[in-house]
């Protein structure tokens, strides 16, 4: 009977040894080969490897959004291009060395095809958008300029014929001043050819030979708001509302005096351009 005792501790022994094996065998190998089973029943989530639905998996951090730099305003990169063609400009012409000259020049290639590309996409806009093309206002190639020309002309002389229904000149003259001399027909021409009355005022009392009909200043000029004792000098004035309106000094061409009155008479501020 003694004998049959004996296989009792080698059986135990055998027994603690499976056991460890169960317990420490799968789920070792599966640490080493999945590398993420940290806790769990060894069954589950050592030998069959069934994953986070059992809470086998250890617990996954969501990742971290990496900060978003802000947007750098373009008037700050502009700002920054032309800073640095400053500096490599600079740099080129105190130290002229191949490398430097280059590094300008390319840089400076680069920002000109950039604005190439702008003025060539200005361009097509402005053809595709007929509010923003300014040439439709005031033409600028020969043909289109020529028939606004002409147009303008025809404007201007049927609102002239018309004004001196509402609005006379005033000539303000000298008889010692040599560009009075010049002025005067040019006047008068004007005059004539559009029906408008002009009253010519001597500032030294001398006689006009193109406006034999003349006034001697007395104080009107100063009454009528006109600083100064320039001559020539052309006033329009407005028998409606009573105000004069100064139209220029010196001397002028027919066509200016004819463009500055159908400007000053019949253009609002702002819409000629």
């Amino acid at each position: 009977m003694g004998a049959s005792h004996r296989p009792v501790p080698a059986l135990l022994t055998a027994l603690a040894i499976a056991v460890t094996a169960f317990t420490s065998g799968p789920a070792a190998i599966a640490g080493e080969e999945g590398g993420e089973q940290s806790a769990g029943d060894p069954f589950y989530c050592g030998e069959r490897r069934l994953g986070t639905w059992f809470y086998c998996d250890p617990a996954r951090r969501a990742p971290k959004d990496k900060p978003v730099s802000p947007p750098v305003p373009a008037a700050e990169q502009l700002a920054a291009v032309r800073s640095t063609l400053d500096e490599l400009k600079a740099r080129a012409i105190l130290d002229p060395s191949e490398e430097n000259v280059v590094a300008y020049v390319r840089f400076q290639r680069e920002q000109l095809d950039r604005a190439s590309t702008f003025s060539d996409v200005w361009q097509r806009a402005i053809w595709q958008h007929p509010d923003m093309d300014y040439t439709l206002q005031r033409p600028v190639s020969t043909l289109g300029k020529r028939t606004w020309i002409d147009n303008r002309k025809a404007d201007r002389d049927a609102v002239l014929t018309r004004l001196g229904e509402r609005y006379g000149l005033f000539y303000f003259y000298a008889q010692s001043c040599a560009a009075c001399d010049v002025a005067g027909p040019i006047l008068r021409s004007v005059a004539d050819s559009h029906r408008l009355t002009v009253m010519a005022v001597s500032m030294d009392g001398g006689p006009s030979k193109d406006f034999p009909n003349y006034l001697v200043d007395s104080g009107q000029r100063e009454r009528m708001g006109i600083p100064g004792k320039e001559t020539p000098a052309l006033v329009l004035f407005d028998t409606v509302t009573k105000r004069t309106i100064p139209v220029g000094y010196g001397i002028l061409s027919a066509d200016e005096i004819m463009d500055r009155i159908f400007t000053l008479t019949n253009m609002t501020v702002g819409s000629d351009f």
